[in-house]
């Protein structure tokens, strides 16, 4: 009876007395009349000042006892209640507060949105976007109709056709109408695959799909390349089940990866944080440094003059150490100009004539592009029957006095004409 003496010292199991043992100071086994104690009682309002506990606890188990709705087999049972208070209580801290609506359904619901904290969550398309008809997002939408909740087309759209022609009547044999329901079987089955892949795409939220594909640009690039691979293997598991698939997958990408670089921090001879980061930090640099001496030895292969080599490595040498670069003296006259471009060796040079070759060295433009540039103005002279500077400078990027130098040459060999 409440209430009673709860040993603070010995347990598990806990150890109980009432009162009157309590006051005798009774021993029992390991349990000393020195320890220390708790009072346990349940004669303390929780959720009303006028209702303790105790009656709270005994509250519910009438009502589950006695049901739902009869408020008077539950005072009864209570006792220290009426039928009122009993109904009036109940409704007000069990049924219509928030805080404490611990039915069911409220309990399976958080415990589905605890196991899925870590999933990224996969809304419905309850409210898509409505686009206009024949319109790419439209086309995008697979033909979906939020108003109507339908598609323009459906799976197996003309499924409907082969019953058009069925009629059931008295003088079927029985084999004709076997036949008949067969094929009205076959069309309910179909019926079902329309609405389970609507079903799918539902859960799934690929109705919308620009906030689909938002979703699984969250992921690295290496789940992204699973998650298309997996995609198909949707139609089997729930929208939650799968996003933890992936989840799972995408977690155990990270931690190889970090086990990768603890192995590659052992072998290195690294134990502690501190020159883990110092190594990250070298490592960057000799990756820079690297890919630096890899496109140098990309442009040297296409220079075949030795002294411009030598003068763009003295450069580089000196911009690498700090130092400012020695740059050409500038004459009375105004900026020196460049050297003509040494074509020998250079891709696309046997595809030049002459003239081609003298333009390419004064305006010092490589052949691959310059053979570019003269397909795109071309091909824009035919399709608006002449051409201004202006939309020549427009379709290619370039310096504009190179440009104005390409264009004019183009108009004096005939190539395009101006407009």
């Amino acid at each position: 009876m409440e209430p009673y003496i709860k040993c603070a010292d010995c347990g598990p199991p806990p150890f109980l007395l009432c009162l009157q043992c309590f006051a005798r100071g009774f021993e029992y086994k390991k349990h000393q009349s020195d320890h220390s104690y708790e009072i346990m009682t349940s004669d303390f309002p929780v959720l009303d000042p006028g209702w303790t506990a105790k009656e709270e606890m005994a509250l519910l188990e009438a009502v589950m006892d006695c049901g739902f709705g009869n408020w008077q087999d539950v005072a009864n049972q209570m006792r220290t209640k009426s039928k009122e208070d009993c109904e009036k209580h109940y409704m007000k801290h069990f049924i219509n507060n928030p805080l404490f609506a611990s039915t069911l359904l409220n309990l399976k619901h958080a415990e589905e949105a605890k196991n899925a904290e870590t999933a990224i969550p996969f809304y419905p398309s309850d409210d898509p976007p409505r686009p206009t008809f024949d319109s790419l997002l439209s086309r995008d939408m697979a033909g979906y109709m939020p108003a109507r909740a339908d598609f323009i087309e459906e799976f197996d759209n003309y499924a409907e056709w082969d019953l058009r022609d069925i009629d059931f009547v008295e003088d079927d044999s029985d084999i004709l109408h076997a036949l008949k329901i067969a094929v009205v079987d076959i069309y309910l089955s179909r019926l079902k695959e329309r609405q389970r892949r609507k079903r799918i795409i539902k859960d799934h939220g690929l109705i919308n799909l620009r906030k689909f594909q938002i979703l699984e640009r969250r992921y690295p690039r290496e789940v992204q390349d699973l998650y298309e691979a997996m995609r198909r293997f949707a139609r089997i598991l729930g929208p939650v089940q799968h996003d933890r698939f992936i989840e799972s997958y995408a977690l155990e990408f990270e931690l190889r990866r970090e086990i990768k670089r603890l192995q590659e921090y052992r072998v290195a001879g690294i134990r502690t944080f501190c020159s883990a980061r110092m190594y990250d930090r070298l490592k960057t640099s000799r990756e820079e440094e690297r890919l630096k001496h890899t496109m140098l030895a990309e442009v040297l292969q296409y220079i075949q003059d030795s002294s411009a080599c030598h003068q763009w490595l003295n450069r580089q040498a000196a911009i690498d150490s700090g130092l400012n670069p020695a740059m050409p003296v500038a004459s009375n006259s105004g900026r020196r100009n460049a050297p003509p471009l040494n074509l020998s060796g250079l891709p696309g040079t046997e595809k030049l004539n002459e003239k081609e070759k003298e333009l390419c060295q004064v305006v010092r433009l490589v052949p691959g592009a310059y053979l570019e540039y003269k397909s795109a103005l071309v091909n824009e002279c035919s399709k608006q029957g002449g051409l201004r500077l202006a939309q020549a400078r427009a379709l290619i990027k370039i310096d504009v006095n190179k440009t104005r130098k390409i264009y004019d040459f183009l108009i004096r060999e005939g190539y395009i004409s101006k407009a």
